[in-house]
């Protein structure tokens, strides 16, 4: 028995992000919470033939309501990023919702797990952490920045250059942060060997990072990536479920390196150097965290270089978030 609240539930990543919850035959409850539209969304989903229960919250004053008695708190509040905008210019709109939120769980359910969807996740995530710092509640185990669509991503556009690829079951690890050049997908250490010139590596690493950009100019000014977003959010809550339910899962996610300093020495040695959160493949389990998954193998050159410029933009990133949670 899992119960689930997503905040931001009548946005264009909340509604099908919900539906894919609704149909999670290992969630129970499901909480439905946003600022507007929020008892239509309920409605209609709650009509879903699976067991689960669909409740709605609507405005501040149900807030804390929809976060009581949660076992996982899903985050993909915000506004959606528009063309000519970055991750930084959602910052100053995204960052007061983040911290809202993370108070209300604080203060409401202490142990839930939260996984942030919200960008920029590479600023919002410290946000996060220094509330439940505040709040004399943070574990770094149980605070996670959704970063899934990254890898989903690269599985994608990898068999759309070799179409013998399985995209369904290739996993190419992705790590740094979840914006731009912070993005810094492995291709040399996919579970399968894939074959790619230079020249291919480098135009795969630029998609990859800037995959975002494609559908913001493709939707022409009306919206983001939403619905993969949404396919990822949802995978990666249900391999959140499964570990907490006892199965061993791995996925990538962007989390405070403290939550397993030991494992974070490998990722530290390859650049990531002193900083406090970085994106890297973590093995779920009941406590949240249970370890960082080591790489298993020496990235090429070309991927150490764009470590080292992850490792760059993530301090200021991470700065930025830290500083607005404090009120720097």
């Amino acid at each position: 028995m899992v119960s689930v609240a997503v905040l931001g539930a009548a946005g264009g990543i909340g509604q099908p992000l919900s539906l894919l919850l609704k149909l999670n035959t290992s969630v129970t409850k499901l909480h439905l919470y946003d600022i507007v539209n929020v008892p239509g969304v309920a409605a209609d989903i709650s009509h879903v033939a699976t067991n689960s229960e669909v409740k709605s919250f609507l405005g501040p004053k149900q807030l804390a309501d929809a976060v009581t008695g949660i076992d996982l708190a899903v985050i993909p509040a915000g506004v959606p990023r528009k063309p000519g905008m970055t991750r930084d210019d959602l910052f100053k709109i995204n960052a007061g919702i983040v911290k809202t939120l993370v108070e209300a769980i604080a203060e409401n359910s202490p142990r839930a797990f939260i996984a942030v969807i919200s960008n920029p996740v590479n600023s919002t995530v410290p946000i996060a952490a220094e509330v439940l710092k505040a709040k004399g509640v943070f574990d770094p185990r149980r605070l996670f920045g959704v970063t899934t669509l990254d890898v989903v991503r690269a599985s994608r556009f990898v068999r759309d250059l070799r179409s013998n690829v399985d995209a369904a079951s290739l996993r190419v690890p992705v790590v740094g942060g979840h914006s731009g050049t912070t993005i810094v997908p492995l291709v040399s250490l996919a579970s399968s060997p894939v074959e790619l010139s230079e020249s291919e590596i480098k135009e795969l690493t630029n998609r990859i990072q800037f995959g975002g950009d494609e559908v913001v100019k493709a939707k022409d000014g009306a919206g983001s990536a939403t619905l993969s977003m949404a396919y990822a959010g949802a995978r990666f809550a249900d391999s959140l479920i499964r570990g907490i339910k006892g199965e061993s899962v791995v996925e990538p996610s962007f989390i405070a390196l403290a939550a397993d300093p030991a494992g974070a020495e490998e990722i530290r040695k390859l650049g990531a150097g002193d900083l406090e959160f970085f994106a890297v493949p973590v093995e779920l389990s009941d406590k949240g965290v249970s370890r960082i998954v080591s790489l298993g193998a020496e990235p090429s050159a070309f991927e150490r270089e764009a470590i080292a410029v992850a490792a760059e933009a993530l301090s200021a990133n991470i700065t930025t978030g830290v500083n607005f949670a404090k009120g720097a």
